[in-house]
């Protein structure tokens, strides 16, 4: 044996035993515990309901001790993939009962949140796992990839800092910060004592006066079907139900007046003549390269579009690679003018995202307008945690929230 091999041999040996000892049954628990814990800050933050989001508030603590990337990124996988557990269903129903595409949407729409989680992990304490997770976080919370940014947890700050605002935002992002530290303890008791307050005393947001909601259970059966005749005269019969019921506002579903056109806009306001009442309502309308998915404004006068969604769903509808799909606004018209009232509009898709909403309360609006069409969900929670969402952002401001959904 060489001078040269007896000096390698201690490192040699020490690299062996330390692979080895990482395959021992103990670390493997270990690390499955780290996974198990990413499938509940998931499946139960992201079940539906508004009070569960601070579940989500242990994901940061789980990603920044897991004890490798390997387990970091499977973590991060866990976490989003159960958070988005009604998209293989929904998917597969959206392009034709093909549940092999629904699956392989529901796993491509991870991969960015996973390799953003598993490139900034860190194995070094101190102030490296914080900020790194700062960065994560931003980078999950604006295009490019916060075009797939859902199930942030701190969508949670509407639910343990309700009114807070602003700076109910900031605590929350404090919060998750200290979660990756070893001062995580000392967070968690914090926000778990937040979390049991909110919980006895949270409230959903109150609906603005004279607003009316409609919600609808339209079923369409293929992709690119929109409202036929039977069904405007079924959504006009709703709206003037609820003006007699004293609404002034209605807002309907997203797509509620389907492809608009002059035949449409003559229908309408043939059907509002004798109303006074305006009708804010999603439709589709078509140009030369692709299409708005857009929010109307209808009275019995007039007739206008007052809202372009600015992050359309990725693929089934935003398709940047080629013609004929929805165009994205991004950073544009992030609020509207409701019967005199400034509106934060959020469509359907927009409301698992963070910078809508946020860029949309950075003009102070007055309510949320939330708005989507869940026909192809087939059944699962996604339309129910699209509304809890709604709910959260609406009680971290403290503004009423209006929606609608065709479901």
């Amino acid at each position: 044996m060489t001078r040269d091999t007896l000096a390698r041999s201690p490192q040699t040996a020490l690299l062996a035993s330390r692979g080895k000892s990482s395959l021992t049954p103990r670390n493997l628990a270990i690390s499955a515990a780290f996974v198990a814990g990413g499938v509940i800050t998931g499946t139960i933050g992201w079940s539906g309901h508004a009070i569960a989001f601070p579940v989500g508030v242990a994901f940061p603590a789980l990603w920044a001790f897991a004890p490798s990337r390997v387990v970091a990124s499977l973590v991060a996988a866990a976490h989003f993939l159960g958070a988005s557990r009604g998209l293989p269903v929904g998917t597969s129903i959206f392009f034709g009962e093909q549940l092999a595409i629904g699956i392989s949407f529901w796993l491509m729409a991870s991969i960015l949140f996973v390799i953003v989680h598993a490139t900034l992990w860190t194995s070094k304490g101190g102030w490296h796992r914080p900020l790194r997770y700062a960065i994560a976080a931003i980078l999950m919370s604006v295009p490019p990839f916060g075009i797939t940014g859902w199930a942030s947890p701190i969508t949670a700050a509407g639910i343990l800092f309700p009114g807070w605002g602003w700076l109910g935002l900031a605590a929350m992002a404090t919060g998750l910060l200290v979660m990756t530290t070893r001062a995580w303890p000392a967070a968690a008791l914090v926000l778990g004592g937040l979390y049991a307050w909110s919980a006895a005393t949270w409230t959903p947001p109150a609906l603005p006066e004279g607003y009316a909601g409609i919600n609808t259970a339209f079923k369409f059966t293929a992709q690119g079907q929109y409202a036929d005749y039977s069904q405007h005269l079924e959504t006009i019969g709703l709206v003037k139900e609820a003006v007699g019921q004293g609404a002034s506002v209605v807002v309907l579903p997203e797509s509620a007046l389907g492809l608009w056109g002059r035949t449409t806009e003559s229908l309408w306001q043939r059907e509002l003549a004798d109303l006074d009442v305006r009708v804010i309502g999603g439709a589709t309308v078509v140009d030369s390269v692709g299409y708005e998915n857009a929010i109307m404004e209808l009275t019995r006068d007039s007739s206008q579009i007052v809202y372009k969604q600015r992050m359309p769903v990725p693929v089934s509808m935003w398709q940047p690679w080629t013609t004929g799909g929805a165009h994205a606004q991004f950073f544009r018209n992030p609020y509207i003018d409701a019967a005199g009232q400034r509106a934060a509009p959020l469509i359907c898709y927009e409301l698992l995202l963070v910078w809508p909403v946020l860029q949309s309360m950075m003009h102070e609006p007055d309510m949320i307008i939330a708005s989507g069409n869940g026909w192809w969900t087939g059944g699962s929670n996604i339309v129910s945690i699209l509304k809890a969402s709604g709910e959260a952002w609406a009680s971290l401001f403290d503004i009423p929230l209006v929606m609608a959904f065709n479901e």
